[in-house]
């Protein structure tokens, strides 16, 4: 997208969009460009319509996933190019339960990774009862072992909280310190870059096992 991608990035960050926001939207933008090979500031609103039931009908997204595309999409038009928003419905939500594990199968997943690193990622994950994009995002300066706290920044509805640190948890981060040295600041950054590990390779930790 070149000069498009800069514009659009530029007017998520004076929205004050959160980083995952951005990257959702932008990423909305450049899957369409890449599905019609073509400018997405060329499309008529009839490809708009034929790419959403593409990824209903073919790719077989979730209605929320097709909710935020829709929505970056939208965002793209409106406050990148100034242009009307043609009225595409959003598809509805679907209202399902969170999964949760019970303690023994907590335990068995622990129990069957193969690594520290992936051990106590988890290990954080459920102890500290965060969620996937809050964990990659930890830096080791949210640890407060005397009051035995994390410190989880920009979490749902980007308001910071404080969550219980119990001492099995951070004796296991100890000992992750003392294995891996992470870089600063993340306490979970990527094996070749001083950036937070991803999304999907963190969810990629888990469905593994």
């Amino acid at each position: 997208m070149g000069e498009l991608r800069e514009r659009m990035q530029q007017a998520l960050i004076l929205q004050g969009m959160a980083p995952r926001t951005q990257e959702a939207y932008l990423t909305a933008v450049e899957g369409i460009a890449k599905y019609y090979h073509q400018r997405p500031d060329t499309l008529s609103e009839a490809q708009l319509q034929t790419y959403m039931r593409y990824l209903l009908d073919e790719r077989h997204l979730s209605a929320s996933s097709v909710r935020v595309a829709i929505m970056g999409l939208r965002f793209f038009y409106t406050q990148t190019l100034r242009r009307p928003w043609p009225q595409l419905p959003l598809p509805k939500r679907t209202k399902t339960l969170p999964e949760v594990l019970s303690r023994e199968e907590v335990a068995r997943l622990l129990a069957s990774t193969t690594n520290i690193r992936q051990h106590v990622l988890l290990m954080t994950t459920y102890g500290g009862g965060l969620r996937v994009s809050e964990v990659v995002r930890l830096q080791v300066s949210d640890i407060d072992a005397g009051r035995g706290m994390l410190r989880v920044e920009q979490g749902k509805g980007r308001k910071d909280r404080y969550t219980l640190l119990g001492p099995r948890l951070l004796a296991e981060l100890r000992r992750y310190w003392q294995v891996y040295r992470p870089v600063a600041p993340w306490l979970f950054p990527k094996q070749t870059k001083p950036e937070p590990l991803g999304i999907e390779t963190a969810q990629r930790m888990y469905y593994v096992l």
